[in-house]
């Protein structure tokens, strides 16, 4: 093991990263290999990257991503909480294709999908069809987790929720 596998090791036991894994199943496609790392506080990933407020924070090209290490965070946070080990993954094909979570449980895989944007649309959840469509049948009901206030139904057994619903 290198050095930056020990440390990364360190900082997953003490909770201080979450490394989402990809998601494998039979399926044709190639699938992305490498695991994604996500910071377990927000505040810290802000810090580090040199935000230093809110609306810096929201509004720069790491908005998103500073979002899906919230989104990632919180539902580890549930899981643990409620006593389940989270089985969590990501699902990324070579053509790019990707669901930002996957939540395993008693052989479903529920897709989360996050999406910086207020205003959720249709196309928006068009990963979460891709995935559907090759997983056949083992995918339950998806979400696209977004900063906005509203609640409503994507089509294609997805469900747009505020963040603040989580």
């Amino acid at each position: 093991m290198n050095t930056a596998e020990a440390w990364l090791s360190v900082l997953e036991a003490t909770y201080q990263v979450i490394i989402l894994r990809p998601y494998f199943a039979n399926v044709s496609k190639r699938l992305v290999k490498t695991p994604k790392v996500f910071f377990t506080d927000v505040g810290t990933l802000c810090y580090l990257a040199g935000l230093r407020d809110p609306q810096h924070a929201a509004a720069g090209p790491l908005g998103g991503a500073i979002l899906e290490s919230a989104v990632v965070t919180e539902v580890v946070k549930a899981l643990l909480h409620r006593g389940k080990d989270p089985q969590v993954y990501f699902w990324r094909t070579a053509a790019g294709t990707e669901v930002d979570l996957l939540v395993e449980s008693e052989g479903t895989v529920t897709p989360i999908e996050v999406k910086l944007s207020a205003t959720p649309r249709p196309e928006m959840a068009a990963s979460i069809a891709a995935l559907r469509k090759d997983l056949k049948g083992r995918v339950g009901a998806g979400y696209l987790i977004h900063p906005g206030t509203v609640q409503l139904p994507l089509g294609g057994a997805v469900t747009a929720l505020p963040f603040g619903a989580m």
